[in-house]
């Protein structure tokens, strides 16, 4: 038997660092949006021995810590599931921002469940998916979401697409969740492009200074779209701009192109336009 499915990625909308914690983590206030569109494919069959093998975009990184073989072993520590060969075919780029390998993660943990009938729910694989990442968790709701609706999980693969519906509240460090429906973003078109540079997580959290926002940014969301681009704000663009300008460019010619709302996503180097 093998399986085969696309994680999609995601972008920030509005992306507050409201402190540092005793962990080292740090507490945030994000909207996570699901975008399909842009998607890695990942295929997982019965075998004799675990393995994994990968295509497409260069990862840096070992097979025994990237987040499918993870996945797979936080399963097979509970569960008595066979070995498992993976293929995992790399579309969404690492260091931009988008979350491709929570969200590869996070589908390897839906496949196995389904594969293997482990019955797990949504909710216990994100408590699974939480040990591997803090956005994992939101994948696991997306993507378990849009499986159960359309089974094929079929994804265009472009840089382009429409709103999906699937958008979630993030607070914690990212796995704190709650759904909301944002009307504003109905209809609309999300535009996303990569720079040509890689910005790591701990480079973009070393640059901030966490603080409490005036205004939660669900009141912020609440507003007409036309009004976002003067109030919701990505703390990582200051200094991440100062760094590196041609996210900046690409986030000015957003605007130019007609963009209602435009913004680097996560910690970069991705950035997205909603038309």
């Amino acid at each position: 038997m093998n399986v085969i499915r696309y994680p999609g990625s995601k972008i920030n909308l509005g992306l507050r660092v409201t402190e540092r914690r005793s962990d080292g983590f740090h507490n945030l206030e994000s909207l996570f949006v699901y975008v399909p569109d842009i998607a890695d494919i990942l295929e997982i069959a019965e075998s004799k021995k675990l393995s994994l093998t990968l295509y497409g975009d260069y990862l840096d990184c070992k097979s025994e810590d990237n987040l499918v073989i993870r996945a797979y072993n936080l399963l097979a520590a509970n569960y008595k599931i066979p070995p498992v060969e993976i293929h995992l075919y790399k579309k969404i780029p690492s260091g931009a921002g988008l979350g491709g390998g929570s969200s590869d993660g996070a589908m390897a943990l839906i496949i196995l469940n389904s594969m293997f009938d482990l019955r797990l729910t949504g909710e216990e694989l994100a408590e699974y998916a939480l040990k591997l990442g803090s956005d994992c968790p939101f994948f696991v709701y997306a993507q378990f979401d849009a499986i159960s609706r359309n089974p094929r999980n079929i994804a265009t693969g472009s840089i382009d697409g429409a709103y999906s519906g699937r958008a979630m509240l993030a607070g914690g460090r990212g796995e704190i969740l709650s759904s909301v429906e944002i009307p504003q973003l109905e209809g609309r078109i999300i535009k996303i492009e990569i720079p040509p540079v890689h910005v790591s997580t701990a480079e973009a959290y070393r640059g901030v200074t966490p603080a409490t926002p005036a205004t939660p940014l669900i009141q912020l969301l609440k507003q007409p779209i036309e009004e976002w681009r003067n109030t919701i704000v990505n703390d990582f663009e200051e200094h991440i701009f100062e760094k590196y300008p041609i996210i900046e460019e690409q986030k000015k010619r957003m605007y130019e192109q007609g963009a209602i709302y435009a913004s680097m996503s996560g910690s970069g180097s991705a950035v997205f336009g909603i038309f």
